[in-house]
């Protein structure tokens, strides 16, 4: 037993209305100063005196079987510290992809009743998909807020609609509009760790050094989140705090300095067949899975390890190390932020909540790649052509540089989940929705090697949090009704370990993949498609639910889902998928598969600006790809109007990043137009003549040879209405380049597109930009976007 006072603290009256009425005044106001007294109350207080601090660590995109202290092999000393200090959780869960986990865990509520039935990009018209947290889930930050807390956030949101990611806003649906009186980091669903798009709070800000100078996300989000914490010391040092650091890493692309990466040279050599064995071992020997716990198989669509030539096997070896290094380095900028807790006299009574993984770890870099939107774009390869691009940029060392968008192979990712069958994007297997998770608490949780197994949901941290605290969720807030919360709290299990769980019955859905749970028992199907598998599968568009074979496993004898009783027990499974149906209605999960919609069924569908022409700036810059002018795959005209000196220099546009893009500039008086199709093919087309010095007009002009999605464009530049060059770009992009780069103009900030400017970032115009018109040509093919 839990020797400590308990964690529970006194319930206060419950606040129905939030926020408080203000405080009245105590004085009284007479004709004059001499008839009137003063007599200010006493400060009005919302919580019990030594309320808990509190942090959330959430990583991105990580496997449960990845931390050397749970049997993996990615050193986490900060995991490890949290866990040695305080309890963990091996049955706990996630919802199998980054929005809706994120959109959970702040609000407290299945993930498509606040309408993240999948990332906010891919968001429609559905109730459970609009992409909109709705007012009336408000989150743990703006309940905490209300109540006296500081409340900050860092690093990765994605919980904006992609649309409403630009400088002009809207501004309600970012962090600071949620709750958070402080945010600094990225709003979408990755960005690049050298060059990301970042805003502190509402404006948009440039990373402070470049990668030259050694930046990286990670670092500086946990530099930031410190820096706060000292001014907070300085400034307000009895408000209590909430504090939610979320980090881009681990998920694409795996970017980290090649001193981190290094440490893990030769670990992976024996493959990801070889890794699951020795990963469950370790995790029995660790504590941290029963010693029952069976491995499950690779599926047959998965390449083994054997079936890999011999010549791409230090490829996508490296490409593991990659991952590690990124794993470890994104743990130490956790650690850092702890530690500054304990060097200003915060760390007995704050709550940490280490959370390892969003969701499982990600198969979307499928068979390994040193650029991850090829996968997301459906464009074919092999990989010898990732090889040949990479030799041509420096060979194997330069996979996790600013120079690659590089993912690992999906079965890392299935390794990375040992023993379970899933991964991110399958809500039906534990793979995808088991992730580890820790408290430390120092003042008032005693530290317990053994792992509480209630089975629970991120949804239960927000009503956790509220109990521990003392206070109820509210039924108003800011005027709106608020909705019921979904998740209950595990705090009773905190000082019991052996008390019998409370959460009985939770749904899983993610892009059709599927599952429910009830009293021990889940039954699972993965829906049409595989994380891991290219393209979309056949029939996928005459798919109905009502063809996907379903699986039954006993989770209280069968830890991993490794034996299927749904022939044994026909009678279960048929009420369990009746609970789904029940749970779907209830939860506006209807219609199935409606994250499929978009990315399936209407690519052409996807976020984009309502505009067909725009009138830019020369200095227009930092816009979100999602929201600025499909230049790559859409029939266009670009007309620039420029002065130039003699031998001019600098970035006319760009659009993208070094991982996929297109950029128009000159060089020594040249117009350069370059097509980066994923680093695997570049498409370079150049005027024969320097520009004269003096005004001219410049167009690029962007036609479809083929009108199809992915078909080849032709690219015609022309100076003062005569063509100077011309050439065809053989493949293009038909989603977009990159999920975390923007347009530019006149200068390009983020990941260089062309390797010719690459070393003269931002290669700002030395000339001047008078006017940039951007429309489209009418009418626009409805199949290319």
């Amino acid at each position: 037993m839990n020797d400590k006072k308990s964690v529970i603290g006194t319930p206060l009256p419950p606040a129905r209305t939030l926020p408080f009425p203000p405080k009245p005044s105590g004085s009284y106001a007479g004709r004059t100063l001499a008839e009137s007294t003063y007599a200010p109350l006493p400060p009005e207080k919302q919580l019990h005196d030594g309320t808990p601090n509190v942090l959330i660590v959430l990583i991105d995109d990580a496997g449960p079987a990845l931390p050397a202290p749970l049997g993996g092999k990615v050193n986490t000393p900060t995991l490890d510290r949290i866990r040695s200090e305080g309890i963990g959780y091996n049955r706990f869960h996630t919802t199998s992809m980054c929005s809706p986990t994120r959109a959970s865990l702040l609000t407290g509520r299945n993930h498509h009743r606040v309408g993240a039935g999948q990332i906010a990009e891919l968001a429609n018209d559905w109730d459970g998909y609009s992409g909109h947290i709705p007012k009336s889930s408000a989150t743990i930050a703006e309940v905490l807020r209300n109540y006296g807390y500081a409340t900050a956030a860092w690093g990765k949101w994605h919980n904006t609609p992609a649309e409403e990611t630009t400088k002009a806003g809207p501004y309600d649906n970012w962090p600071t509009g949620n709750g958070f009186e402080y945010f600094y980091g990225f709003l979408a669903g990755e960005a690049s760790q050298y060059e990301p798009n970042l805003v502190r709070n509402t404006t948009s800000v440039l990373p402070p050094k470049t990668p030259e100078e050694g930046y990286h996300l990670s670092e500086d989000i946990a530099d930031d989140a410190i820096a706060w914490l000292r001014d907070h010391k300085a400034l307000t040092p009895d408000k209590p705090f909430f504090m939610y650091w979320a980090t881009g890493a681990i998920h694409g692309p795996h970017h980290v300095h090649k001193e981190w990466s290094d440490k893990y040279k030769g670990m992976f050599d024996s493959g990801w067949d070889v890794y699951r064995e020795e990963a469950l071992a370790g995790a029995k020997a660790a504590g941290w899975v029963p010693e029952d716990a069976e491995l499950t198989p690779r599926p047959e669509s998965l390449q083994g390890w054997d079936d890999i030539p011999d010549h791409q096997k230090p490829f996508q070896a490296r490409l593991m190390e990659v991952c590690a290094g990124f794993g470890e380095h994104a743990d130490v900028q956790a650690g850092r932020v702890v530690d500054e807790l304990e060097r200003l006299g915060y760390s007995d009574n704050t709550i940490v909540i280490y959370i390892w993984g969003d969701n499982g770890s990600s198969g979307e870099g499928q068979n390994g790649t040193i650029s991850e939107l090829l996968a997301q774009n459906m464009i074919p390869t092999t990989i010898d052509q990732h090889i040949a691009a990479l030799d041509e940029l420096g060979g194997l060392d330069t996979l996790g540089t600013p120079a690659t968008d590089n993912q690992y192979h999906a079965a890392w990712a299935w390794a990375g989940s040992t023993p379970y069958q899933g991964m991110k994007l399958m809500a039906s297997h534990l793979g995808g929705t088991r992730n580890p998770m820790f408290i430390r608490w120092p003042g008032r949780i005693a530290h317990d090697p053994e792992p509480r197994t209630q089975f629970h949901h991120v949804i239960d941290v927000a009503p956790t949090l509220y109990e521990v605290v003392g206070i109820s969720a509210p039924d108003e807030v800011n005027g709106i009704h608020q909705d019921p919360i979904d998740g209950t709290s595990f705090a009773y299990s905190i000082d019991d370990k052996a008390a019998e769980g409370r959460r009985r019955v939770q749904y899983f859905e993610v892009m059709a993949s599927r599952a429910i749970y009830e009293d021990g028992w889940m039954a699972s199907t993965t829906g049409p498609r595989l994380p891991w598998v290219p393209g979309a599968p056949p029939g996928i568009k005459t798919w109905t639910p009502d063809e996907d074979r379903w699986e039954l496993y006993n989770l209280d004898e069968d830890w991993s889902q490794a034996r299927d009783l749904a022939d044994q027990h026909p009678e279960k499974l048929a009420a369990l998928k009746e609970l789904f149906a029940i749970e779907a209605a209830k939860n506006k999960v209807l219609p199935v598969g409606a994250g499929l919609w978009v990315p399936v069924y209407h690519p052409e569908f996807r976020i984009a600006p309502p505009y067909n022409e725009w009138e830019m700036s020369g200095d227009t810059t930092r816009v979100p790809e999602f929201c600025a002018p499909a230049l790559g795959n859409r029939p266009n005209l670009v007309t620039i109007e420029v002065n130039v000196g003699d031998r001019a220099n600098g970035v006319l546009y760009k659009l993208g990043g070094a991982g996929g893009g297109l950029t128009c500039f000159v060089a020594d008086g040249v117009l350069t137009y370059e097509y980066n199709l994923f680093l695997v093919q570049r498409t370079i087309i150049t005027s024969p003549e320097p520009l004269a010095a003096g005004d001219h007009t410049i167009e690029i002009e962007t036609s479809y040879v083929e009108p199809r999605p992915g078909g080849p464009l032709r690219v015609v530049l022309r100076v003062d209405g005569a063509e100077v060059a011309s050439g065809q770009v053989p493949v293009s992009a038909p989603l977009l380049f990159s999920a975390n780069d923007c347009l530019d103009i006149g200068r390009a900030y983020g990941g260089a597109v062309s390797r010719a400017y690459a070393d003269r970032m931002p290669f700002a115009f030395d000339g001047r930009i008078d006017r940039v018109h951007i429309a489209y040509a009418m009418p626009a093919n409805p199949d290319t976007r």
